[in-house]
């Protein structure tokens, strides 16, 4: 044996002793290296088997490295769900509903709160691995709207991508806080991309988007949650464009990290890798799939398939070096959160269980429900007074607690109907009468009726109406749907209609519907038949308090729609068509039933005095455009002004209109208040047919009024200021 031989073995045996000096010492656990160093040293340590087990949802403990097990499946939707007692908030469309960043902040930040005390409970017994009681949640879902049928739209914020974008980001800086080093919880922006149903086909369609689209769209939420902050993303079951979005690189390397920037973590939806294989079938294997899927990007797998990465090594299909690139992101996550360092360090790691369910954040609920509520009609019939001396209450989701929850949703010991919340409002002197009437979603089965001439005989009749989770929702939740899930009618129930008409009969007593659904319905013949509608969505576990207080007049209505509502089914293009000509404000050329931005008050709003900086907008210029509202009316209001931007003269396919921003102002019976918004210099910008942001030259419209812009706006009472300026 030579000298550099000697020499060359010494020096490998001395590397290796100092590297498991290092794993003994546990390095990666000082706090004064940066999370980058920690988490090389880490990697470094383990082994390919148990790298491997660290890239799937339930990760498994390793003592020796004081890595502790730990499930990454959290859900927070609209509060902590599935999990231990939380506030339930109402759900994310009604959310959207509100129009109002700093609410929907607070939100996300008492959702973080109830979670991480639950977690430093778990942490103090050791028990912190239980599933739904962790600190990752796959919450927001900021995929775009883009279809009344799909019937898990209940869980976005609607189907603009601008307020989209603003709600989610608002959501996710209260989910995650603003501690320096350590996060809160860490909010997962989903489902990445171009994903909106059908239910049904989720698990192998492939959903075909123009580059126009794709970029104007259903990008613009994910690109806004990254310049949030998000820590994770979770990649979509369908294919886009013939890519399984799980296994994208267009989607994952080039426009999520490359363009964007995007330094935390993907993960799969739950079984999507597997669908490679089983469903798409662009993969024979589990170990392709595993492959493809590493390689594209996803660092961790919900399911089972990455377990096939070791028999993808030897394969050749991956190596060890492209496990840890998967691996650094998640262990970085876990280094955020807190996981390895003593939480006396961790300004969360104090919250303590008493913040569950408090007086604050039901209080919190209650606010955020009065504020999603929408009034779409009202001839004149409410508020009503609190005093009335006969009132009934029909309808099959009166009293039913699922109208409150919506899917992914918690549970507390708090859940007020629409039943309890009236009969918890009016003079203990009103009669109140309850019969439920019909039946949810077929006819009843006793023919006798004795009940719908109470709403002749009555001062006023309620009626509650719509769906529950039971019939839309997700795949296999919605027992009751026929469609996975998805509601491809629009419509409520004939039985519902049917009882519905005959409550009306032939009286002229006053009749307010109040709807639950987390979807657009077809209301043309409720509008007909009603006095009064409000949609009330899935509010939350205070939203009967809610409604009662919009319905004799605590507070003014104030939500707004965060999405189209066509008349019926037959103004709607395919569902499966995923180009956006014809769907929702932004390119819908027929009248809708009732449009975005939409949502009447108490009072009246007028606006005048417009102006803007210069009629002249040269590029690079930000401008401030003003305007004066004034209550005009006799009761207090509050209302939502929305400015949107309209493009004269361009050829390509640009929409009618784009939201650019929206403030909630508040105004005293005949108070008059200046509001001003700030154009940022590319309002003026769109998408061209490549997907390019250009700037537009020549006319274009500013409009700020309470609705989106048209003539049906007009023709139901909105209010809208329009001036016109040129683009250099």
């Amino acid at each position: 044996m030579n000298l550099n031989f000697k020499l060359f073995a010494f020096f490998i045996v001395s590397i290796s002793a100092y590297a498991q000096n290092i794993c003994n010492e546990k390095a990666w656990l000082n706090t004064k290296l940066s999370l980058d160093e920690r988490v090389a040293l880490l990697t470094n340590c383990m082994s390919l088997d148990e790298k491997v087990s660290q890239l799937l949802n339930a990760s498994d403990e390793i003592s020796r490295l004081d890595i502790k097990s730990y499930n990454w499946w959290n859900e927070a939707l609209h509060g902590v769900a599935r999990g231990p007692k939380a506030t339930i908030f109402p759900q994310a469309i009604g959310l959207a509903a509100t129009f109002d960043r700093d609410l929907i902040h607070q939100v996300g930040s008492s959702i973080s709160d109830e979670a991480r005390a639950v977690n430093n409970y778990l942490v103090s017994t050791h028990s912190n691995s239980i599933q739904y009681m962790g600190l990752t949640f796959w919450s927001p879902n900021v995929n775009i709207f883009r279809d009344p049928r799909w019937g898990r739209g209940q869980e976005t914020y609607g189907e603009d991508p601008y307020l989209t974008g603003q709600i989610g980001a608002s959501f996710i800086h209260g989910m995650q806080g603003d501690d320096p080093t350590y996060l809160k919880t860490a909010a997962c922006a989903k489902h990445f991309a171009v994903h909106s149903g059908p239910e049904a086909d989720r698990h192998h369609f492939n959903a075909i988007v123009s580059q126009q689209d794709l970029y104007e769209t259903y990008l613009p939420a994910f690109k806004t949650s990254v310049d949030a902050g998000v820590e994770a993303v979770m990649c979509a079951y369908n294919r886009t464009n013939d890519e399984a979005c799980c296994g994208s690189p267009t989607l994952l390397q080039n426009i999520l990290r490359k363009d964007w920037g995007f330094k935390g973590h993907v993960v799969s939806d739950c079984g999507a890798i597997r669908d490679f294989h089983s469903g798409h079938g662009i993969t024979k294997t589990p170990e392709e799939s595993a492959a493809l899927a590493l390689l594209s990007g996803t660092n961790l797998n919900c399911g089972e398939t990455y377990k096939a990465l070791p028999k993808a090594v030897e394969q050749g299909l991956v190596t060890e070096a492209d496990i840890d690139k998967a691996l650094k992101p998640l262990l970085k996550t876990r280094f955020k959160l807190g996981m390895f360092d003593d939480p006396k360090l961790n300004p969360y790691s104090k919250i303590p269980l008493e913040v569950i369910h408090s007086d604050k954040n039901i209080a919190l609920a209650k606010k955020v429900a009065q504020k999603s509520v929408v009034l779409l009609k009202n001839d004149y019939v409410l508020p009503l007074s609190k005093a009335i001396k006969h009132l009934y209450i029909s309808g099959p989701l009166a009293g039913d607690i699922r109208t409150l929850i919506g899917n992914y949703h918690g549970l507390s010991d708090n859940l007020v109907t629409l039943l309890e919340g009236v009969v918890g409002k009016v003079s203990p002197i009103t009669r109140v009468e309850y019969r439920a009437g019909a039946m949810l979603n077929q006819p009843n089965q006793n023919n006798g009726d004795n009940y719908s001439r109470l709403a002749a005989t009555a001062d006023a009749t309620i009626i509650a109406l719509g769906l529950t989770v039971v019939m839309e929702g997700e795949e296999n939740e919605a027992i009751g749907s026929s469609h996975k899930g998805d509601n491809i009618t629009m419509e409520l129930p004939k039985n519902q209609i049917e009882y519905l008409r005959k409550m009306r009969g032939d009286h002229k007593k006053p009749l307010i519907v109040v709807v639950f659904a987390g979807c657009p319905l077809d209301l043309t013949e409720v509008s007909e038949l009603a006095d009064a509608v409000i949609y009330a969505w899935y509010p939350g576990e205070q939203g009967g308090n809610a409604i009662a207080d919009v319905i004799f007049g605590d507070v003014s209505p104030s939500g707004k729609l965060p999405l189209t509502f066509p008349k019926s089914i037959t103004q709607l293009p395919a569902y499966e068509d995923y180009a956006m000509k014809g769907r929702t404000y932004k390119y819908m050329t027929q009248e809708p039933m009732y449009p975005f931005g939409y949502g009447l008050t108490y009072s009246n709003l007028q606006l005048s005095n417009l102006n803007i900086d210069k009629g002249k907008i040269k590029k690079k210029e930000s401008q401030m455009v003003e305007v004066t509202v004034t209550n005009t009316g006799n009761d207090p209001m509050e209302d939502v002004l929305q400015l949107y931007v309209s493009l004269k003269g361009v050829k390509q396919n640009v929409p009618l209109a784009s939201l650019k921003d929206f403030k909630r102002v508040t105004l005293a019976p005949k108070a008059s208040l200046k509001v001003s918004f700030k154009l940022n210099p590319d309002a003026f910008d769109y998408i061209d047919t490549l997907g390019k942001s250009k700037r537009h030259q020549g006319e274009a419209v500013i409009t700020i009024g309470n609705a989106s812009p048209g003539k049906r706006s007009k023709d139901l009472g909105a209010s809208s200021s329009e001036i016109k300026v040129v683009v250099q």
